[in-house]
């Protein structure tokens, strides 16, 4: 029986981010404004075949699943990986930090300029209509952040974990991840959260502050053909 993080994008695209899916009960995806994810019901020629009918010409999606992907039909692939998923196994407590604040609208321009430097994931301006953010800031300059992404019953991805080169070294994508993990508790909710195959650091971190491995991701980028 498949796990409801197996296709972590299908399903929340069919709960609590049903509001922001686009597509049929084939295959769905957000809105290109929010975020390039894409997801099918399954690998049938059905569903593969409806991908088509949500993806103009020179589009991109992006596929984020246990499952071995299986290119759709009038798509190209541009890029596969390997990624990691990674669950709390432990309870993360709220906390509250001076130095951590709320990020909103008028913070969407820092926060892409920040992601596009440190490359955490696929973000956009409207990142924020996935879930809540929260970063750090210095002398104005926003420094760090992470917030949250992916949503299903009972579960939140933390996502966009970054800092700029200038202060790493400083704990702060730690900080900010036991922040975010801990608001994440406090709503009842277990998080988890993804990160590339080959990055060791990464995974090393979050093992130590309590998340394990749950299964290998298969991380796929198509481009939509005429």
């Amino acid at each position: 029986m498949s796990h409801v993080l197996d296709r972590p994008i299908w399903n929340a695209l069919n709960t609590r981010h049903a509001a922001l899916a686009k597509g049929d009960g084939d295959a769905k995806r957000y809105a290109p404004s929010i975020h390039p994810f894409a997801c099918g019901r399954d690998e049938s020629p059905e569903s593969l075949a409806a991908f088509a009918d949500i993806a103009e010409p020179g589009e991109t999606l992006i596929f984020l699943q246990a499952d071995e992907f299986v290119p759709p039909p009038r798509f190209s692939t541009s890029a596969t990986s390997f990624g990691v998923q990674m669950v709390a196994e432990r309870s993360m407590p709220e906390f509250e930090d001076e130095r951590i604040e709320k990020l909103g609208e008028t913070d969407a321009a820092d926060m892409l300029e920040l992601a596009m430097l440190t490359k955490p994931g696929p973000f956009t301006m409207k990142a924020q209509a996935l879930g809540s953010f929260w970063g750090i800031r210095e002398n104005g300059r926003l420094i760090a952040m992470a917030g949250e992404r992916l949503k299903q019953e009972g579960l939140t991805e933390i996502s966009g974990v970054c800092t700029h080169p200038d202060v790493r070294g400083r704990g702060l994508g730690r900080l900010l991840t036991l922040y975010v993990a801990g608001k994440i508790y406090g709503r009842g909710e277990q998080p988890f959260l993804h990160t590339y195959a080959t990055n060791a650091v990464a995974i090393a971190l979050y093992e130590k502050i309590g998340f394990r491995l749950r299964t290998r991701m298969n991380v796929a980028v198509i481009e939509r053909q005429a």
